[in-house]
């Protein structure tokens, strides 16, 4: 999950800067998925059939929190003055499924954890945003639109975690939220008309991305389905940015500077507390 998440990153970003649509990347990271997720449901002879509840749950889950989370995501980013200041809020939704998962969920939480967990997510601040990249043109919806991915995110995580609890397996519940969401996507391309050429001119993009993002939720998923709280995961999976800033320096030559430095040490040290 960790270095999925981290060369993902890097690949969407390779990606913007072909002009490739957001909503062409979307359907990368959703569709291939779907189909691999399928397959592997299949090999390994899962159960498809679900109660009325757990499907219920699942199209909740699926359009409210995977679909709407993704589209706040992005057009918060695009809106915020500063992409960083609405990464910090939406990527700091690990704070609330750790407490979620405690109150509800009955799951553990270390005061050691609980340290490495403060030290992923401040530290993650300073690498994410950046003085030189403020915009003057901002739209204020970027703040609320921040919280809503928090808020979706998180419930997300809470939400596969107590359908896992309640037996399903995880081929099974990706199948599911893929298949919805890839229809979403759908819809949007075509109600928005945009052209899927791009794809002829880019498959290796649009692959990888896919490939990617195949591991990468796979890998999420399974850890939340084991983890004794899903904010462990949260926090491993929002540490990947120090990563993703280490080789954001060698392949796009960007700025690296004492106050990024400080961010990174702080990240892999949360880190090394968290996995100890």
């Amino acid at each position: 999950m960790f270095f999925s998440s981290a060369v993902l990153y890097l690949v969407v970003r390779k990606s913007s800067l072909l002009k490739i649509p957001s909503q062409v990347n979307n359907l990368a990271m959703f569709f291939i998925p779907l189909w691999a997720y399928l397959l592997m449901g299949i090999v390994t002879k899962q159960n498809f059939i679900l109660s009325f509840w757990q499907y219920l749950v699942i199209i909740v889950a699926s359009v409210l929190f995977s679909y709407l989370g993704n589209v706040s995501s992005l057009k918060s980013i695009e809106y915020a003055p500063n992409a960083g200041y609405s990464l910090v809020i939406s990527k700091s939704y690990v704070v609330f499924t750790t407490l979620v998962a405690v109150l509800f969920l009955n799951a553990e939480l270390t005061p050691l954890k609980t340290f490495a967990i403060a030290l992923i997510v401040l530290f993650s601040a300073l690498i994410m945003v950046s003085k030189k990249d403020i915009k003057s043109n901002v739209n204020h919806l970027w703040l609320p639109l921040s919280f809503v991915a928090f808020f979706c995110w998180g419930m997300l995580s809470l939400t596969s975690k107590y359908l896992f609890n309640q037996g399903v397996n995880t081929f099974v519940f990706l199948t599911l939220t893929y298949f919805i969401v890839s229809s979403l996507i759908f819809s949007e391309i075509k109600t928005k008309k945009v052209s899927l050429s791009v794809i002829k001119k880019f498959p290796w993009v649009f692959l990888s991305i896919g490939a990617l993002s195949t591991t990468f939720n796979l890998g999420l998923f399974e850890a939340i389905k084991v983890a004794p709280n899903v904010g462990y995961v949260n926090a491993i999976n929002a540490a990947s940015i120090s990563l993703v800033t280490i080789v954001s320096i060698i392949l796009f030559k960007d700025e690296f500077n004492f106050r990024k430095l400080i961010g990174v040490f702080g990240v892999i040290t949360g880190l090394i507390l968290m996995l100890i």
